[in-house]
């Protein structure tokens, strides 16, 4: 019999793009698929829309559910109570699943019947599409992996942390203490998906990109809040990789793409009135610092050797020397001068445009840094 799906869709306030995600998704439905809707206390029609195209489909194999409003993080784990497939797959309420995507999954549960398939996808521009660009992850192609350590080493050296270009067994997701994705927290991926991988013993690439990210016009709001929720996710991920006792070379990885992150974190806060980012940056240094695995001098002596998986082993080095500058405040004049090119940048945008960026574009989705 056929391994069944669930695509799931955790959605609020996404009545501009819902019609479409949804769209994407039934029309690849088959009946060994299910797709399920989880609404959270959206203050305008996302739900009345995903009823809308639930009574247009008319199967049986689509559910939806709302939930008083708890963010996308109680979301998603109220996807995960009443998914009923062997797999499930996440699609955010203002992404698309792109055309073949579930029938390169089937064939490729079909062909290993791995514990996940990771799946490329592209950064999406629909106001840009010059910009638009695919994203391919480093595992190896038409392979069935079943080396944890490799497993986890190329995906901290991709630092693609999206759930949903990952679809777990169910029963890994079974694994994990509930609530799987920390309730009440941004960057629920972040946290998350790192503990999942840590329990699969079999990946497939599945080199066809499934999902178009969505990339909003503008840029999404930093805060306080953000950075903080940011800057604490990697260490719940820490805990857990610790606890399995996994190798050395996996810790490694870790740091590196901990410092990649950190300088993500550190350059948006510069986007904070001077004196939040100050206090930002005093909370956010002591937390990168206790979630490393290795003191200073092995980060530094690992970056951009060859016993590393790397996408750019000169730019690793680099990003340890800006950490490194950073924590000696020598980074400020540069972090600088990148938020006075983002202030300009939104000034030419209009008010208008930037009000209706801030009003579509999602608060809590991972972000993706430029180094």
């Amino acid at each position: 019999m056929q391994a069944s799906i669930s695509i799931v869709v955790p959605a609020q306030n996404m009545q501009r793009y819902i019609d479409q995600c949804l769209q994407s998704i039934l029309s690849q439905l088959r009946p060994h698929h299910e797709l399920i809707v989880v609404d959270d206390g959206s203050r305008d029609n996302t739900l009345a829309r995903a009823f809308k195209a639930q009574e247009a489909y008319g199967g049986v194999n689509f559910h939806i559910f709302s939930q008083e409003r708890a963010g996308m993080a109680s979301a998603r784990n109220h996807c995960l109570r009443v998914a009923q497939g062997d797999y499930i797959a996440f699609v955010d309420g203002d992404d698309v699943l792109l055309p073949g995507a579930l029938a390169a999954m089937d064939q490729a549960i079909a062909a290993g019947a791995p514990d996940v398939l990771a799946c490329d996808f592209r950064f999406w521009y629909p106001d840009d599409p010059a910009r638009t660009r695919d994203v391919r992850l480093g595992y190896p192609v038409g392979k069935l992996l079943r080396e944890s350590e490799t497993i986890l080493n190329t995906f901290f050296a991709d630092r693609q942390m999206y759930i949903w270009s990952n679809v777990f067994r169910r029963e890994i997701y079974a694994r994990l203490p509930a609530p799987v994705f920390p309730p009440e927290r941004m960057f629920e991926d972040v946290a998350t998906v790192p503990r999942l991988l840590a329990q699969c013993a079999s990946l497939v690439h599945l080199p066809h990109p499934v999902i178009d990210y969505r990339q909003h016009p503008g840029e999404s709001a930093v805060s306080e809040q953000w950075c903080l929720d940011f800057a604490a996710a990697l260490p719940v991920a820490r805990r857990h990789l610790q606890a399995c006792a996994v190798p050395d070379s996996v810790r490694r990885h870790f740091d590196i793409a901990a410092a990649y992150f950190y300088v993500g974190v550190v350059k948006n806060s510069y986007r904070l009135p001077r004196a939040d980012g100050r206090r930002v940056r005093a909370l956010i240094q002591p937390l990168f610092v206790g979630g490393l695995f290795n003191d200073w001098a092995t980060l530094v002596a690992i970056a951009g050797s060859n016993g590393m998986i790397s996408n750019d082993r000169t730019l690793d080095a680099v990003i340890v020397r800006q950490v490194e500058s950073a924590f000696a405040g020598g980074l400020v004049r540069n972090f600088k001068r990148a938020a006075s090119r983002k202030l300009r940048l939104w000034r030419r945008l209009g008010k208008a445009g930037v009000r209706a960026a801030r009003g579509t574009a999602p608060h809590n989705r991972a972000p993706h840094f430029p180094t």
